[in-house]
C-alpha cells in the first residue's frame, strides 16, 4: 500500500524522518519496499501570478499572458487554456524545467511571439486528472515558491502482510506509527448533515444468507452533482496510487484508503423502488460489469441485486447498469461486511481481484460498515453538494463485544527469548490499543487457547500465571496465546530478540520411518525394475474403472483401504480431479505413455498412497504397485527374447518376502476381480510364524477386455498391488546368519499327476502338512503336460529336503515320503512313475 506522509500526518504526529520511519516500520513487521519522493521530478516549476490575459494577435485559440514569479520582470507566456484570468495563482514551468516523463521546457516562439515557459495543467504535473485547463492554485500560494515545496510529498510503499488487513488503510498505518512513537492517533471526525425524507422510505435491504453477508449498511444521498473532485483530493488519491475519476467515485475510494473500508455507490435511478437484496446468483443470470464485460454468473457468486436482476458482484465489482455517471443526482451508498472466503473465491473465479476484494478477503472490522457509510455520505455532501437522507439501513446494528485472549506472560521468554515483566508486556500491548486485564480472582484456573483452526485446543493453567488481552475490533489476527506473544515481540522490536541456542536437549536418535520403503526401492531396482512417481490426482472414471472389487487387505499395522472418493471442488483439469484409491492405473498409464514413445519392454514399480473420505476425515493408506510389460529378458547373443509372465511377477514377490524375512507366499485364485484376467490372477498372502500378515495383495494379468477399453497398449500387462507391514513407517528386518547344519540333508523328488484345474498351491499345502517336522524346504522345479498324460492332466515335480539336528535314518525319510504320497492320493492325484 502507498501511504503519503502528508495524509498520515493528519492522524498521527510524525517526529521521525521518512527514512527513519521506514526503518522502524520495517522492524515492526510492516516492510517498507520503497520511499518515493513525489514532486522530485519537478525542476524549475514555481508559483506565478497572472497579471494579464489577452488574446493572441495571430491565433484565436491562444492567449498571451504575463506572469509574475516573484523576482525580475514579468514573463510573457503563450497559453492555450481557457480557464485562466488575471489574479490567479498558477504553476509556471520556467525555461530549462523538467516535468514528469522527462519532458523538458524551453523558450519557444509561438505564432511569432516568444513564450518564456509554460503554464501547467494538473495532468502534466501528475497532480490531478484534469488535462483540459491550467491547474489553478489557492490564492494563498506564495508567488515564487517552488511547486515541490508546496505540493511535494513523501510516499511510503508498504508491504502489508496477509494477516494484517487492518493496516491496508491510512488509519491502520497511523496506529502502527503510534505504536512506534507512543503518541495517540486522531480518528477522522464524522458528522453527517441530514435532511429530507428518511432513508427507510427510500431504501430497503434484504439479506438472503447472513453468513455470506453478516452486515449491510446503506445510506441515501440525493441532490448531488457529479463532477471533478477538489484538486487536493485528486492530488491525495494520485499520491496513493488511485486514479481520480469523479467526486462520487473518489469519495468511495477515499474512504477505502482512509479507513480500509471498500464502499460502492449505485445510481439510485437504476435501483427500482429502492429495493436491494444480497443473494447468490440464480441459474442463467448475467451481469455486465464496470469493465463492460458481459459475465455469466455461477450459483456460488454473491450478488447485490434489485428487482430487475443483478446490480453488482458483491465485494468485487459493480455493474455497468447502475454505474454513477454525469446524469446521476441520487446515489445509494453500500457499506457491507462479506464472507472473506466467498469474496476470494469469486475474485479468482472471474479474474477480478481489486483493491476492494483484497481488503474484503482479509476480513473486515465489523463496525467499519457503519463508519464507512457515514464517512462516504459526509464526503459526498462536501464534494458533490448532496444531502444525506436521515438515518441508515443497518441489518446488524448490534456490534460484537471485544474478544479476550488469555495468555501467560511467562511464556514470552520461552517462545521468543525475551525476559519481559508482565507490566512491560502490558505497556507494550497498550501502545497497539490492546488493553490487559487480570482474570477474576474467584477462578482457580483459566483456559488458554494454544491452537486455532478446525480443531482448536486449549490448556488449563493456574489463574495466577495468566492475563487477558482485550483485543480491539480491528485486530482480527489475534486469536490464540502465541499471537499475543508475537505482538509483544513485534512491539518491543524484532531487532531486540536475542540470538540464543535451544535450551531443550536434542531428541534421541530415531530411525528413519522411510527405512523399509528405501530398502524396498533398492531391492526392486536391483531386480531390474524402475521406480515411477505418478500423479495422485486422476480422472474419476479411471479410479472407478480400476478399483478392486475386494479392496486389498491390510498387512499387520497398516491402514486398510476404504472411504468415499475425494474430488476437488475446483480442479485445474478433469484428468486431475479425484484423489486415487489404488496405484494400478498410475503404473498402467506410465506403461502406456512409454509405449507411445517406442519403449515396449518395461518393469516398473511405485510406492504411494491411496486416499478416501471417512466422515469428515481424510483416510490414507500405503501400497506398493508393480507392472511388467514386454520382455523381462531382452534378447542377447546367448539367449532369445523372453516375454514377462506371471512367474516373473511371483518371483519378485518371493524376493520381497525373503527381504522381509517372511515365509514363501501363498497364492489363491482371484477369479472375482474384474480388473484382472480370471485365469491368470491370484491373491497372495505371506504370514509370519506367529500368524501376523506381513504381505497381502493381488497379482495377475490385467483383464484383456478392461485393458482394451482403456488403452490397447496395456493389454497383456502384469500388475500387482500389495500391502506390506511397515511400509507406512517401519524398519527392514535385521539380517540373520544361520549356521550350516553339521548333519547331512536328504533330498527326495516326487512328481504328482493332478487334474489341470488343481492349483499347485493346494498340492504344496498338502505336502507341507503331511511331511512332518523333518521337511526343511519344498520347491516346485518342473511342470509337464503331454504324452503319456491325459489332455486334462499335468505333472508337478517337487524337490523335498529333509533335515534334523542329527543324521536321519532312511526309515524316517521313507515314512515322511509315504505320508506325502498318501496325502496326494487322497487329494485325487497320483504319483508319476
Amino acid at each position: 500500500m502507498k501511504a503519503p506522509l502528508s495524509w498520515l500526518a493528519e492522524f498521527v504526529d510524525l517526529d521521525l524522518t521518512p527514512d527513519a520511519l521506514a526503518t522502524r516500520l520495517t522492524l515492526l513487521g510492516m516492510e517498507v519496499r520503497a520511499v518515493e519522493s513525489r514532486g522530485g521530478d519537478w525542476k524549475n516549476v514555481v508559483v506565478g501570478e497572472l497579471l494579464t490575459v489577452e488574446p493572441h494577435p495571430k491565433a484565436d485559440r491562444l492567449s498571451l499572458t504575463t506572469v509574475f514569479i516573484g523576482v525580475g520582470e514579468p514573463l510573457a507566456i503563450v497559453c492555450g487554456a481557457t480557464n485562466i484570468a488575471p489574479g490567479q495563482r498558477v504553476p509556471v514551468a520556467l525555461p530549462g524545467a523538467v516535468l514528469p516523463g522527462d519532458r523538458r521546457i524551453e523558450r519557444t516562439e509561438k505564432m511569432g511571439i516568444v513564450s518564456n515557459g509554460m503554464l501547467c495543467s494538473g495532468d502534466e504535473l501528475g497532480l490531478t486528472s484534469d488535462s483540459a485547463g491550467i491547474l489553478i492554485l489557492p490564492g494563498s500560494a506564495p508567488v515564487g515558491a517552488t511547486l515541490a515545496s508546496l505540493y511535494g510529498d513523501t510516499v511510503l510503499d508498504i508491504d502489508v502482510k496477509p494477516n494484517r488487513g487492518d493496516a491496508l488503510s491510512i488509519v491502520g498505518l497511523a496506529r502502527e506509527i503510534g505504536a512506534i512513537t507512543g503518541t495517540p492517533i486522531r480518528f477522522p471526525a464524522i458528522d453527517v448533515i441530514e435532511g429530507g425524507m428518511p432513508v427507510g422510505e427510500r431504501l430497503s435491504v434484504t439479506i438472503a444468507d447472513q453468513h455470506l453477508c453478516p452486515r449491510f449498511v446503506g445510506r441515501w444521498v440525493g441532490g448531488l452533482k457529479v463532477g471533478a473532485s477538489p484538486d487536493w483530493v485528486q492530488m491525495r488519491l494520485a499520491a496513493a496510487g488511485v486514479r481520480p475519476i469523479s467526486n462520487v467515485v473518489d469519495a468511495s475510494n477515499y474512504v477505502m484508503l482512509e479507513l480500509g473500508k471498500p464502499i460502492h455507490t449505485f445510481d439510485a435511478a437504476a435501483v427500482r423502488n429502492g429495493r436491494l437484496e444480497v443473494r447468490t446468483a440464480r441459474p442463467g443470470e448475467r451481469l455486465v460489469t464496470l469493465d463492460h464485460i458481459d459475465r455469466s454468473l455461477d450459483d456460488q457468486t454473491l450478488l447485490i441485486a434489485g428487482d430487475d436482476g443483478p446490480l453488482a458482484i458483491a465485494g468485487v465489482m459493480g455493474g455497468a447498469e447502475s454505474e454513477v455517471g454525469d446524469g446521476t443526482s441520487d446515489v445509494i451508498v453500500e457499506s457491507a461486511i462479506f464472507d472473506p472466503v466467498s469474496i476470494r473465491r469469486t475474485a479468482f473465479a472471474y479474474a477480478l481481484r481489486s483493491e476492494a476484494s483484497l481488503r474484503f478477503e482479509k476480513g473486515q472490522e465489523f463496525r467499519l460498515a457503519r463508519l464507512g457509510a457515514d464517512r462516504t455520505a459526509q464526503l459526498l455532501a462536501a464534494w458533490a453538494g448532496g444531502t444525506a437522507a436521515p438515518g441508515r439501513i443497518d441489518t446488524a446494528p448490534d456490534e460484537p463485544e471485544a474478544a479476550r485472549v488469555a495468555f501467560r506472560p511467562g511464556r514470552t521468554a520461552r517462545l521468543v527469548g525475551l525476559e519481559l515483566s508482565a507490566e512491560v508486556q502490558s505497556a507494550l500491548l497498550g501502545r497497539a490499543g490492546i488493553t490487559v486485564e487480570s482474570p477474576p480472582a474467584s477462578e482457580a484456573s483459566v483456559s488458554v487457547p494454544i491452537a486455532r483452526g478446525s480443531r482448536p485446543l486449549d490448556v488449563t493453567v493456574p489463574v495466577a500465571d495468566t492475563l487477558f488481552a482485550v483485543v480491539p475490533s480491528w485486530r482480527r489476527d489475534l486469536e490464540i496465546e502465541v499471537d499475543v506473544v508475537e505482538e509483544v515481540a513485534r512491539l518491543n522490536g524484532y531487532d531486540q530478540v536475542p540470538s540464543t541456542l535451544p535450551a531443550t536437549p536434542m531428541p534421541a536418535f530415531r530411525q528413519s520411518p522411510m527405512a523399509l520403503r528405501d530398502r524396498l526401492r533398492e531391492d526392486l531396482a536391483g531386480l531390474g525394475l524402475r521406480e515411477v512417481v505418478t500423479h495422485a490426482l486422476v480422472a474419476r472414471g479411471k479410479v472407478e474403472a480400476w478399483a478392486w472389487a475386494r479392496p486389498v487387505d491390510a498387512a499387520e499395522g497398516e491402514a486398510a483401504a476404504g472411504g468415499e472418493l475425494i474430488t476437488l471442488t475446483n480442479p485445474l483439469s478433469i484428468d486431475h480431479a479425484t484423489l486415487r484409491q489404488g496405484l494400478v492405473w498410475g503404473v498402467l498409464n506410465a506403461i502406456a505413455v512409454n509405449r507411445r514413445r517406442g519403449q515396449d519392454d518395461l518393469a516398473l514399480f511405485e510406492i504411494g498412497k491411496g486416499y478416501g473420505r471417512v466422515g469428515d476425515d481424510v483416510h490414507e493408506w500405503w501400497r506398493l504397485a508393480l507392472g511388467l510389460a514386454g520382455a523381462f529378458d531382452p534378447p542377447a547373443w546367448n539367449r532369445p527374447r523372453r516375454a514377462a509372465d506371471l512367474d516373473d511377477l511371483k518371483g519378485i514377490v518371493a524376493q520381497m518376502c525373503r527381504l522381509l524375512d517372511l515365509p514363501a507366499p501363498i497364492y489363491e485364485a482371484a477369479t472375482s476381480e474384474p480388473t484382472l484376467h480370471p485365469g491368470r490372477s491370484a491373491r497372495v498372502t505371506a504370514t509370519n510364524a506367529d500368524g501376523r500378515v506381513g504381505l497381502v495383495g493381488f497379482v495377475g494379468e490385467v483383464h484383456p477386455g478392461r485393458a482394451a477399453a482403456e488403452d490397447e497398449r496395456v493389454v497383456g500387462t502384469l500388475v500387482a498391488e500389495l500391502s506390506i507391514a511397515g511400509l507406512s513407517i517401519g524398519q527392514p528386518p535385521v539380517a540373520r546368519g544361520v549356521m550350516p547344519s553339521r548333519f547331512p540333508e536328504v533330498e527326495r523328488d516326487i512328481a504328482v499327476v493332478v487334474a489341470d484345474s488343481v492349483f499347485a498351491a493346494e498340492i504344496e499345502a498338502r505336502i507341507r502338512a503331511s511331511a512332518g517336522p523333518l521337511l526343511r524346504s519344498l520347491r516346485l522345479f518342473d511342470i509337464y503336460q503331454g504324452q503319456p498324460l491325459a489332455a486334462s492332466e499335468r505333472s508337478l515335480a517337487y524337490r523335498l529336503v529333509f533335515a534334523a539336528d542329527r543324521t536321519l535314518a532312511e526309515e524316517e525319510v521313507e515314512a515322511a515320503v509315504r505320508a506325502v504320497t498318501e496325502a496326494v492320493i487322497g487329494a485325487g492325484g497320483r504319483i508319476r512313475a
